[in-house]
Formats: C-alpha cells, sequence, structure tokens
C-alpha cells in the first residue's frame, strides 16, 4: 500500500523538478492555504494531495488537477493557488508511485495507467464531490491526465473538461521531425532501462520523476488504440465507460508540442463520444513566446496570459480562443 508518510524518503525530496529535459520549471512548495490530504482508493492504496479552499467572496466551484506522467503535483500548485484566487476549490494529488503517492519501494511495482485511471482518479473524484460545496465540478487534465477521467466509473459527475495535451503516447502521434528521436528515447531506452532497475529510473536521467514498471512499460509498448493494453474481453468497457463521459471538452493543443500534437490530442477526444468537443490550437507567439512545448502552460510566467484565459472556459464554459478552433478529425 503506497502510504504519505511524512518524513519518509520521498516526501523530503528537494524542490527542483525532474522533468523531461524538453522544459524543466521550478516547483513551489504548498501555500498556507493549502490543506494537506489523503485519498483512499477503492482497492485500499493511500494518495497524498493538497487541496485550496477558494480565497474569493464567491465560490466559482472545484476543480481537480490530473497531472502529467511522471510530474509532481507540485508542478501545478501555483495555478491552484491562481484558480484558489479566483473563487475555486482546487484538488491537486499524486498518482500512485508518484511524489507523496510513492511507496517505499518502487521497485517491481505493477502500477498502470489503468490505476491511475480507475482507481486514483476515481477516487479523488469521489472525494471532491463528497466534500464540495457549491458550483459545479471541473477537471483539468495535462496530457495523460486528460485521457484518464474517462476511465472512472464516477466521471459522470464532471461538469465541465479543460484538457491540455491531452494523449496517451502512441508514437505515431509525435511530432515528425522529432519522432524518431522521441522513440529512441521512451520506446528504446525506457523499457531497457525499466526491464535492468525494475522500475523506470527517470530521476537519474533528469528525464522526468520515476515511473512503476506498469507505466513505463505501458507508454513504451503503447498501440494506436489504447483499449488494446487491456484484455480483450475488457475493452469494450474501456469504451463506454469514455462514452459515458457528457461533460463539455475543451482541449488545447500547442503547436510545438512534441508529444501532445494535434493529431494525438484529437486521438484523445474521439474516445469521448458522448460529450461536447472542441479542440484548439495555440502558438508560442499568442503569447508573446519563442517556445512553449508541452509543460510551460503551467508555469506561473503565464499566469497573466493563459492561465487568465482559462478563467472563462472553467466558470462560464466560454472558449476564449474562438479563432483558434480546430476542425474534428477521425
Amino acid at each position: 500500500m503506497a502510504q504519505c508518510i511524512p518524513g519518509s524518503e520521498y516526501t523530503q525530496r528537494d524542490d527542483r523538478p525532474i522533468l523531461p529535459a524538453m522544459s524543466p520549471q521550478p516547483l513551489t512548495s504548498p501555500s498556507a492555504s493549502s490543506l494537506p490530504i489523503s485519498i483512499r482508493c477503492q482497492d485500499g492504496v493511500v494518495l497524498g494531495g493538497h487541496l485550496w479552499l477558494a480565497e474569493a467572496k464567491k465560490l466559482e466551484g472545484s476543480v481537480i488537477i490530473n497531472p502529467a506522467t511522471g510530474v509532481l503535483a507540485r508542478y501545478y500548485h501555483r495555478y491552484a493557488q491562481f484558480l484558489a484566487r479566483h473563487g475555486f476549490d482546487v484538488l491537486t494529488f499524486d498518482y500512485r508511485g508518484i511524489g507523496q503517492s510513492r511507496p517505499p519501494k518502487l521497485r517491481g511495482s505493477g502500477y498502470r495507467w489503468r490505476e491511475w485511471g480507475e482507481q486514483d482518479f476515481d477516487a479523488a473524484l469521489r472525494w471532491m464531490t463528497a466534500d464540495r460545496r457549491n458550483g459545479p465540478l471541473m477537471v483539468v487534465g495535462h496530457s495523460i491526465g486528460g485521457f484518464l477521467p474517462g476511465l472512472a466509473e464516477n466521471a459522470g459527475k464532471i461538469d465541465r473538461m479543460l484538457t491540455v495535451g491531452a494523449q496517451y503516447a502512441w508514437w505515431g502521434d509525435y511530432m515528425p521531425r522529432r519522432r524518431l528521436g522521441l522513440f529512441v528515447k521512451w520506446h528504446i531506452a525506457m523499457p531497457v532501462m525499466t526491464a535492468l532497475y525494475g522500475y523506470f529510473p527517470g530521476r537519474r536521467l533528469g528525464w522526468l520523476e520515476d515511473l512503476p514498471a506498469g507505466v513505463a512499460n505501458e507508454w513504451s509498448f503503447r498501440r494506436r488504440r489504447f483499449e488494446l493494453s487491456h484484455p480483450r474481453a475488457e475493452r469494450n468497457e474501456v469504451l463506454r465507460r469514455m462514452a459515458a463521459v457528457k461533460a463539455p471538452i475543451l482541449a488545447v493543443a500547442v503547436s510545438d508540442d512534441e508529444l501532445g500534437t494535434v493529431p494525438a490530442v484529437h486521438r484523445t477526444l474521439n474516445y469521448y463520444t458522448g460529450a461536447e468537443r472542441a479542440a484548439v490550437l495555440l502558438k508560442p507567439e499568442h503569447y508573446g513566446r519563442d517556445a512553449i512545448g508541452h509543460f510551460a502552460l503551467f508555469h506561473d510566467s503565464h499566469s497573466a496570459g493563459f492561465w487568465t484565459d482559462t478563467l472563462s472556459w472553467l466558470r462560464e464554459g466560454s472558449n476564449p480562443w474562438p479563432a483558434a478552433v480546430l476542425k474534428p478529425q477521425n
């Protein structure tokens, strides 16, 4: 069982993130306005997280932030603080095997993306809906965090979703000019290192956080269709759950994102067949930048731009980028 144990080796790390070299960014420690919380999953695993209570007089609703693979929940704390200042209760949490939800021994752990959605996000959703005060419940999902809601049994409780670079790492969707290098890194080097260590030593390599072997291997051997990694008898259930999500979804793609490309974002959206869906393509020049990539939109340098724009969607369901809407792709 993964426990959030004060003073353990995985809760006493330095404040520097170990993210993919594509965009290393600083993290923050929880602010005084955040409350450390524990979330128990249905299978008994305990997750660590933080709750920010809305600081504005008017409560706009609740937000759950789903991290990207191998990224600590702390990376999103500044965005969570921003949302709390603008009237939202916000929950951040680490998936099992990561950060505050990392077990004392990661070697040999079979945790998979599947459990991150079916167990971890579902538990976060149940925790937040039981504790929420008023208003709609939104999800902000980064990378795999935008796909996982569709695996949760209780995803019907979501009122609105914002995804950023949402994808499930099928290599054929990687940016064409970077595809070969990314394939070698994530689909050759990563499974070899995972086999040698019994987990993926991402921190040692400076690529991302350490990953459970199950998650690393799912990434490395991902096929074009997500459900093909499930037993044949369970594949229709995956599709049923994805289709059961009714919350409107606004999916953000960034033009220089190597992983969450437009095809990857559309591939994810096409699983949410029961939801009203729209995708937008943002470019670095929209925000006066030379580059954004897969990670930078959650850096606080975007607080006056992208972060402020997201409030329109989270508060009102209004797309703040109508001129950037993409045509649907099948």
